[in-house]
């Protein structure tokens, strides 16, 4: 079998529920995730996802349908479960027919399942466990992804790896998407190999040709190394922190000594417990614009997984794509060659080589 054939059985259950080439995600990140970059991942043989975010109906309706104006290929629509019009949201993807809704941010409720499902949509969900994955699975999810500590934006606690060993081969009823950390072919081989339908990907097309991210915002990612994004920290426990991860900046510096200040001034009697959570909750408030859309990535929100690392130059979707299928191939290749040399052992480059 050659090896673009042994990829394509690998991920052939992922390409088929997305209807695309590739079993390969964009990640739906807000202000980045639009009809230009989702547009040319699904041209490219990806399967782009819409983010949503606090997107209005109105809006949303126009995204849609300037990603249909730019392609003829699948893709998705991210929508958040705590959106307060969720249900007008739902109702703009059936009209567009679109065919795969991601309902992410919490779990969904019953009827925004059935809505999604009774509008002839496939449904997508995210499950941080193997519990949640069975009961999404139960109400009515048709695909899940599995999405580790290692991605941008807002994260749980259990990295990727850890995840797909506990998920991968105990869930086998519908496809299971991997994210989190991912940035070359190798990764999405090994994790198809695991039982994967496919990955998903955010950090490596965020800062893509297409992407509409300002060049500051491409730049600090192309800077950037792994372990450079780095999740939000708490202070204290009294007031939480809900995780994200980014590029540290001096935004970052500043939301330590504000939460600081807060819980000094909330000790000091000066303002409610109310108030200093909501001052810590709005300190990020357009930050993340402010870095996508007008560059401001000292004191913006950069949010980033750690594949950062592996954004080493702003590239067409359709070269990442080739990319990490190509290094997917060259693997297969590598351990087929390893295993017609006498002597050597799978996987042992080192030994191949001499061999050679």
């Amino acid at each position: 079998m050659s090896p673009r054939a042994h990829l394509d059985a690998l991920w052939f259950r992922g390409c088929e529920f997305l209807g695309a080439e590739t079993a390969i995600m964009g990640g739906a990140m807000s202000w980045v995730s639009e009809r230009h970059l989702v547009a040319a991942i699904s041209n490219a043989g990806g399967f782009g996802v819409i983010a949503t975010g606090s997107m209005s109906p109105s809006a949303l309706d126009a995204e849609i349908a300037g990603t249909k104006a730019l392609t003829a290929k699948p893709f998705g629509v991210n929508l958040i479960t705590m959106h307060k019009e969720l249900d007008a949201l739902i109702g703009i993807c059936l009209e567009h027919r679109v065919g795969h809704i991601v309902l992410a941010g919490g779990i969904p409720s019953a009827a925004a399942v059935r809505a999604v499902k009774d509008g002839g949509a496939k449904l997508i969900c995210f499950a941080p466990a193997v519990v949640l994955g069975k009961r999404l699975i139960k109400s009515g999810a048709d695909a899940l992804v599995i999405e580790g500590s290692e991605a941008g934006g807002h994260i749980g606690p259990v990295s990727l790896g850890v995840l797909a060993q506990e998920i991968l081969p105990v869930i086998r009823e519908v496809p299971v998407f991997v994210a989190g950390g991912i940035g070359r072919g190798e990764a999405i081989l090994a994790f198809l190999e695991m039982g994967a339908a496919g990955a998903q990907l955010g950090t490596r097309f965020a800062a893509a040709t297409e992407s509409i991210a300002h060049e500051n915002f491409k730049r600090a990612f192309v800077r950037a190394n792994a372990r450079d994004a780095v999740p939000s920290v708490q202070l204290d426990a009294r007031f939480p922190v809900i995780p994200v991860r980014g590029l540290v900046n001096e935004g970052t510096k500043r939301f330590m000594a504000h939460q600081v200040e807060t819980i000094r001034r909330f000790e000091a009697g000066e303002i409610s417990r109310e108030e200093a959570q909501m001052s810590i909750e709005y300190f990020w408030s357009g930050a993340l614009r402010r870095a996508v859309i007008d560059g401001e990535v000292e004191t913006g929100s950069v949010m980033a997984g750690q594949s950062v690392g592996m954004v080493t130059q702003v590239q067409p979707v359709a070269e990442i794509i080739r990319e990490l299928v190509q290094q997917a191939e060259t693997a297969l290749v590598l351990r087929q060659n390893s295993m017609e040399i006498p002597g050597v052992i799978p996987g042992d480059d080192a030994q191949a080589s001499a061999a050679a």
